[in-house]
């Protein structure tokens, strides 16, 4: 919903740590810190908050880590506590054995919780749940809970796709959103704590010189992956709709290439026929082409298969999420029976898209029966929004 301008901004986008840092962390003063963050939780100028807090005698007793660990390296199920290398400091993990949540022994040295993690701005990706659960930990257990904002790489103003249904919330997705919420985590926390009446007392430190319709190379800050297969923008903006279908195991995204989420395949798929198909469809602002790839991880892993690579033609058209559901569409259309449609519902969140889709519905239709949804959504978030 709703486009951006078209000539990208230069600016010089403070993020929440960059704000905070510049007041010395005055409000952490004096206080035992648990700080939530990994290996993206750097200043503009590239140091690390931990070593800036230190830095300025701020006592961090805690670390938490979410999915992928406190380096960003991992890429498996369960990541282990373990301590930082360089402060010694213990790193209590929130991924692991089906635990995603603080405990109060972990939180027993803490006064004070601060989260500050970049998101990429899809609903299942796992680190706005990390946030949300332990805002609620923070609340049971009457801790200020600080949220460092940080931008949504994939802009503030485009929110596309489903809502998600209430009974199918899990780690992927714990909060009744679209999958593209165009929200910040400072914004979402403020929602969620409003809506569900956590009564958590939430302090957001915002972001200075942030536009809703900047997308994160008018923020001037360094890219880092934020996890082991989000290596680009275009894989961000690509990510809510080519995720959708992930958690097919006869499937490849792209895991284990030089370009996750820039690409799909699978042994079963001919790369021309459906390239011919999708670009038959002019989805807007995306071309597609046939390609081969062999991943080195993941699934099909050292095999070599068929599939297309997608090229963004303009950003401010596309509907990644409509494009996720044209690629459903024309597996389904060209390839019957090869998807595991009822494996994919945490991930689209919503039985009548999935429905929709399993019965081969128009893409186009399925978007527009999407509109009202999200403008209701878009009327209830209003009121948090900070940019």
């Amino acid at each position: 919903a709703g486009l951006g301008r078209t000539v990208a901004r230069n600016a010089e986008v403070m993020t929440g740590l960059d704000v905070l840092a510049d007041q010395h962390f005055a409000p952490l003063r004096g206080m035992r810190v648990g700080l939530i963050t990994n290996h993206t939780g750097l200043s503009r100028g590239g140091r690390r908050n931990i070593d800036l807090m230190r830095a300025d005698g701020i006592q961090i007793t805690a670390l938490f880590s979410p999915e992928h660990g406190f380096i960003g390296a991992e890429d498996h199920a369960n990541v282990v506590n373990s301590r930082d290398a360089a402060t010694g400091i213990p790193i209590f993990s929130l991924y692991q054995k089906g635990s995603y949540r603080p405990t109060p022994e972990m939180l027993a040295n803490v006064d004070v919780l601060v989260y500050d993690i970049q998101d990429a701005g899809a609903r299942f990706y796992t680190y706005s749940c990390t946030m949300l659960y332990a805002l609620e930990a923070s609340a049971k257990a009457h801790l200020p809970f600080y949220v460092l904002d940080r931008p949504n790489p994939i802009t503030g103003v485009h929110v596309e796709g489903p809502i998600l249904d209430k009974d199918l919330e899990s780690f992927v997705g714990c909060y009744e959103m679209p999958l593209r919420h165009g929200m910040t985590f400072g914004e979402l926390a403020r929602m969620v704590n409003g809506e569900r009446g956590l009564g958590a007392d939430l302090r957001v430190v915002a972001m200075k010189n942030w536009r809703r319709g900047d997308w994160f190379d008018s923020t001037g800050l360094v890219w880092v992956d934020m996890s082991p297969n989000m290596r680009s923008l275009n894989a961000a903006l690509l990510y809510p709709g080519l995720a959708m279908l992930e958690s097919n195991k006869n499937y490849s995204v792209g895991r284990g290439t030089d370009a996750p989420f820039e690409q799909i395949g699978a042994d079963w798929i001919d790369g021309q026929e459906l390239a011919t198909a999708l670009n038959a469809r002019f989805i807007p602002g995306i071309r597609v082409y046939p390609t081969r790839f062999r991943p080195t991880s993941s699934n099909f892993a050292g095999k070599s298969i068929g599939g297309v690579r997608f090229v963004i033609a303009n950003r401010e058209a596309l509907n990644s999420v409509r494009l996720g559901m044209e690629i459903a569409h024309a597996l389904e259309q060209l390839y019957p029976g090869r998807l595991n449609w009822e494996s994919t519902r945490f991930l689209i969140g919503n039985r009548a898209v999935l429905d929709a889709l399993r019965q081969g519905g128009d893409p186009r239709t399925i978007q527009l029966n999407l509109e009202e949804p999200i403008r209701g959504f878009l009327a209830r978030r209003q009121k948090y929004l900070l940019y």
